[in-house]
């Protein structure tokens, strides 16, 4: 794959900067800076058709690409602006990071939280591990596509029908988790609908355990918030629902009715705009939107 996204002279002097960084690598912050800079010139410095956080398309060729050592000392003049800004904003820090699975993160104390504000992944819209090959690819962390289930997306919430294939999951077992129940008999009649559609499709894409797996996933979210927020606080999430073979799944809806299951009070969800409509959709002509589901309590 980097082959495929660099000329040999581009590919050459990103060498020449890892192999510089690795030889004076340390646990600095301005080692892992150094780091970070080099990470977020590949994709202006590759060749290849990318865009920020996307998927890499190396068989097709952008008009503009810019020269490594111009873009790491432009990444770097970037970063330092942007850190000189903030620091002439506040003496005091802004915020502290926490690493942690929202499934269940034991580092955040109990009901010490007033607000959510998030954005989880849409169901069978991404493979967000698929995102980050591109990367891991350039720093040796993953070898080809298939090493990117155990490395990375084996631990993120089930959203892509590449996760549920790989897993192996079962839709019987999964049906039968404690988070489905208060949208069991819903959710039942849609995955059975897809585990029959996805027989008249080449792909036989495994849309019918990813939905099931998606929403024990945010059953777990939802639970787990409930543990952090305060009484009384309130929750945003933009999101948007699915339409796997064109059957259905109203995402807004029925994380609403996990949340309720939580423990949380109320929820309604705001429409922000519509989706599936600039496009003629090879898959579908479902209508679809997206927006903010609140949930306060």
């Amino acid at each position: 794959l980097i082959k495929k996204c660099f000329s040999a002279k581009a590919l050459s002097d990103l060498d020449k900067l890892k192999r510089a960084w690795i030889a004076k690598q340390d646990d600095s912050p301005e080692s892992e800076l150094v780091w970070l800079a080099l990470t977020a010139i590949l994709r202006p410095s590759s060749s290849a058709g990318t865009a920020q956080w996307q998927y890499i398309l190396p068989n097709k060729t952008k008009k503009t690409v810019t020269s490594p050592y111009e873009a790491f000392l432009t990444q770097i003049d970037f970063m330092k602006a942007d850190m000189f800004a903030f620091q002439q904003e506040s003496d005091y820090k802004l915020s502290s990071l926490i690493q942690g699975d929202a499934r269940n993160c034991p580092q955040v104390e109990a009901q010490s939280v007033d607000v959510v504000i998030t954005s989880p992944p849409y169901a069978n819209n991404y493979d967000y591990a698929d995102a980050t090959r591109f990367e891991m690819s350039f720093w040796g962390q993953i070898q080809k596509w298939g090493d990117l289930h155990d490395v990375v997306r084996k631990n993120l919430v089930v959203s892509s029908s590449q996760h549920a294939s790989a897993e192996k999951l079962d839709l019987v077992d999964l049906l039968d988790d404690e988070n489905l129940l208060p949208i069991k008999n819903e959710i039942t009649d849609v995955c059975d609908k897809l585990a029959v559609e996805r027989l008249s499709h080449g792909g036989k894409k495994h849309y019918h355990t990813m939905i099931a797996a998606y929403f024990i996933d945010l059953g777990k979210t939802w639970r787990e918030l409930r543990r952090v927020c305060k009484p009384g606080a309130i929750a945003y999430f933009v999101i948007g629902d699915s339409a796997p073979y064109g059957i259905y799944v109203p995402v807004d809806k029925w994380l609403g009715k996990l949340a309720l299951a939580a423990g949380f009070k109320e929820f309604a969800f705001k429409k922000l705009r519509d989706r599936n409509t600039k496009w003629k959709n090879r898959k579908h002509r479902v209508p679809l939107h997206e927006g903010i589901l609140t949930v306060k309590g």
